[in-house]
């Protein structure tokens, strides 16, 4: 099993480890206002019961992103180590992954193995997350389930100048204040987020296929606005992303697990 504690949702997946894995449950959980160990805690336990499994059958609950939060974790990841290798899963000829986390945006090279070669990352002040993108759709009263949809709507989209959060949501107020249109607001944070992406991606001289994770890798306005930065940059990288996105460091999670398990026997076996 593997679970990526994140700052909004918690997501978790049971796997069968072999040559071919297979991802066998899902289960995404939103944190709201409750206890995150204690969601941890029994989003584990409702897992099990519905696949009929006890605990000790398990061979290893590894954790990712906010790990510390989870009770009875065997061991736990990086979150880069985790995205590159559930890029992977999804993707093996994937050379790059984007992760769109919630805090900081990623750009990672990767190996034909899924091990991380070098990164590129937003700082947590940027108006370049999801967190970010999440509290405007709040304050123009939309979900962030709803925004990549409003996005596709825009016709002329007013792109933020704040490169700091706290700038860029001034720039909002003023922008509503100015009678800019929900779509053309959003679209415009959207092509903002997306410059950023493209930049990280050329300063870590970016191989292609890439990879997009993360909840925001769900967002169609966000694939949009990443194509359109694309042809206007003239880069020529080729962008990925599947409907199992947001599992991405999970999955991660429970393959390197599966292949400390597995390391960890046959070390004892050849102590033996």
């Amino acid at each position: 099993m593997g679970i990526d504690v994140g700052s909004n949702f918690i997501k978790l997946v049971l796997m069968e480890y072999s040559e071919n894995p297979k991802l066998i449950d899902k289960h995404t959980e939103k944190i709201r206002k409750r206890n995150p160990t204690l969601v941890a805690d029994e989003m584990v336990s409702a897992m099990l019961v519905k696949n009929g499994l006890k605990y000790e059958q398990i061979a290893y609950l590894a954790s990712t992103g906010e790990g510390d939060l989870v009770k009875r974790k065997r061991g736990h990841f990086y979150g880069m180590t985790t995205h590159a290798k559930g890029a992977n899963f999804f993707f093996p000829e994937a050379r790059t992954v984007v992760d769109l986390g919630a805090l900081y945006v990623r750009a990672i090279k990767v190996s034909a193995e899924a091990r991380v070669e070098d990164y590129k990352m937003t700082g947590q002040c940027a108006s370049g997350s999801g967190q970010f993108l999440e509290n405007i759709s709040r304050y123009l009263g939309l979900s962030i389930e709803e925004v990549g949809d409003v996005s596709l709507q825009a016709q002329a989209p007013e792109v933020s100048s704040g490169i700091c959060a706290v700038l860029a949501e001034t720039d909002v107020i003023n922008m509503v204040s100015r009678g800019i249109t929900t779509p053309n607001i959003v679209k415009g944070i959207h092509l903002s987020i997306a410059a950023r992406i493209i930049k990280l991606l050329s300063s870590l001289r970016a191989e292609s296929p890439i990879v997009l994770t993360g909840g925001m890798a769900l967002n169609k306005g966000m694939l949009q606005a990443i194509e359109e930065q694309l042809q206007e940059t003239g880069k020529k990288f080729e962008i990925r992303a599947c409907a199992d996105a947001i599992y991405a460091g999970a999955i991660g999670a429970a393959m390197w697990g599966g292949f400390r398990h597995f390391k960890l026997i046959e070390k004892q076996s050849l102590a033996v």
